[in-house]
C-alpha cells in the first residue's frame, strides 16, 4: 500500500461502505507496486486473502490467529495466502509488484 496507513483505512472503510452487499463472498482484485517496506498491519477477517508476486523480491510477514508468525518470501510466480484474522505486513527488496485477491469486507489496520 503506498501513502500513510491512515489513507489505506479511509480507502478500505470506504470500499467496505460502496460494497457491503457483496457480503464474505465479495472479493477486491488489486495490483500494487512497491518500492519501501509497509508501514503498517492489515487483516481481513472476511475471508482469504491471495497473493502473488508478479515482480521483484518481497518477504510477507504474517501473524497467524494461532500466535505464530511467519515470513514468507516471494519472487516472480511465487503466491502465499493470508488466511482469515492474520495480521500481515510486507518488506520489500528494492521494487516489487504483487496481485492481491482479497475477502475485502471488515479490513482492518494497525501502525506497524
Amino acid at each position: 500500500m503506498s501513502g500513510p496507513e491512515s489513507t489505506a483505512s479511509q480507502w478500505y472503510d470506504a470500499y467496505a461502505t460502496r460494497n457491503s452487499g457483496d457480503g464474505a463472498e465479495g472479493r477486491l482484485v488489486a495490483l500494487h507496486s512497491f518500492d519501501a517496506d509497509w508501514t503498517s498491519w492489515e487483516m481481513h477477517p472476511a475471508g482469504d486473502e491471495l497473493v502473488v508476486c508478479i515482480a521483484g523480491v518481497m518477504t510477507l510477514i504474517q501473524q497467524l490467529p494461532e500466535g505464530r508468525e511467519q515470513c514468507v518470501r516471494l519472487g516472480p510466480g511465487d503466491y502465499v495466502v493470508n488466511p482469515p484474522g492474520a495480521w500481515h505486513t510486507a518488506d520489500v527488496e528494492g521494487e516489487a509488484t504483487a496481485l492481491f485477491v482479497t475477502a475485502g469486507l471488515g479490513t482492518q489496520h494497525r501502525p506497524r
